[in-house]
């Protein structure tokens, strides 16, 4: 059973899409562009969405199946943030092959472009044509977490639970709704009903981390990520928050706790390197060991994963200043003054009285 973090986007999603391309069969007589869409489809495989798009573009044209090459482009755009062009793809798409991923993908494209109508259209198509399918009601909602749009992102998992009211997975993305609207009190009871319905499971483990979390008991976070780890759940969600939560209670260099966050993060990020999260906190231990150069490769490569992600832009500033590079790190943190910026924009243009609110429910920004 899988699940998804807050902090998650959008990479299983991209991996279990990529997948579905690597079977499809090219011309014979087209073997560049075959290597092209195969290390395409690798890099992809790895979230090197960038990196990718130009093989993708190669092909283009020298294929059989135009589908495979389409959407993994389409998959590329949606990991860059590149959303008009995803949904160009995706809409000329939509009456193809596989029309529920593309649904699907195209949902997640619409949230990022921030067109909540558009996306709620289109996800209601996806849940028609699989209403069964707890992997698109995760992927959708947690694209609707990252990027604020409550209104959407609670209309999924009712959706969801309708359709799947014993999904422990559902449950805990309920849980994570209710704590970005600071209801503490039914996050805990989405947790703790997750937990039940999924025992024995990473989901329970990662659940009980996150309510601990949710209560600000570091130590408990910690005792919940290495319980579900000796359970032999190596889960990177499981391995970041271990390895977070062991900072946050002081674990410093040349201790063995220190040792036991470096190992937990590496570990993390190879499992998942689409994580943004691991990056910073791996780049925030290889700053406190002094390896500047290691420190800022992860923190940029958590940056390029996820440039609305604030929490990558202080640590990056400092790692720039220490290794003599302040014009950079002033770009880093002119980068953060825009983010908060634009959302203090979104904020003032809310619909309704009380800025962001309705009926003490966050409104899609």
């Amino acid at each position: 059973m899988e699940i998804v973090s807050p902090r998650f986007r959008l990479v299983s999603a991209l991996l279990a899409a990529a997948s579905l391309a690597s079977g499809f069969q090219l011309r014979d007589d087209a073997g560049r562009a075959e290597n092209d869409l195969r290390e395409g489809i690798a890099l992809t495989s790895k979230s090197q969405f960038q990196q990718a798009i130009p093989h993708f573009l190669a092909a283009r044209g020298h294929v059989t199946n135009t589908f495979a090459l389409e959407f993994n482009l389409a998959l590329c755009y949606v990991g860059t943030r590149r959303f008009p062009d995803a949904i160009d793809l995706l809409t000329r798409m939509s009456d193809g092959q596989r029309p529920a991923d593309v649904q699907n993908l195209l949902t997640q494209a619409y949230i990022g472009n921030h067109n909540p109508e558009a996306a709620m259209e289109a996800f209601d198509r996806a849940a028609r044509l699989t209403p069964r399918n707890e992997r698109l009601y995760l992927l959708v909602s947690q694209a609707c977490l990252d990027e604020g749009l409550q209104v959407v992102g609670l209309h999924v998992i009712d959706t969801g639970l309708h359709n799947l009211p014993d999904s422990g997975p559902l449950h805990f993305q309920a849980g994570l709704f209710h704590a970005q609207q600071d209801d503490r009190e039914a996050a805990n009871r989405e947790f703790q009903l997750a937990k039940k319905l999924a025992p024995n499971t990473a989901v329970a483990y990662i659940a009980d981390a996150e309510g601990a979390l949710l209560a600000g008991d570091v130590q408990k976070v910690i005792g919940s990520a290495r319980e579900g780890i000796g359970a032999g759940f190596s889960h990177y969600l499981l391995l970041t928050m271990l390895g977070e939560g062991l900072l946050r209670a002081g674990a410093a260099p040349d201790t063995a706790e220190f040792a036991e966050v470096q190992a937990a993060l590496e570990k993390a990020v190879a499992l998942q390197p689409g994580y943004s999260s691991a990056h910073i906190a791996l780049g925030r231990v290889y700053a406190s060991e002094g390896r500047g150069a290691d420190a800022i490769a992860q923190m940029e490569l958590a940056r390029s994963l996820d440039p609305r992600n604030k929490a990558v832009y202080p640590p990056l500033a400092a790692a720039y200043r220490r290794s003599g590079q302040p014009e950079k790190a002033k770009e880093a943190l002119a980068a953060l003054a825009r983010l908060n910026s634009e959302d203090a924009a979104r904020i003032r243009d809310a619909d309704g009285s009380h800025a962001g609110y309705v009926s003490g429910k966050k409104q899609d920004r």
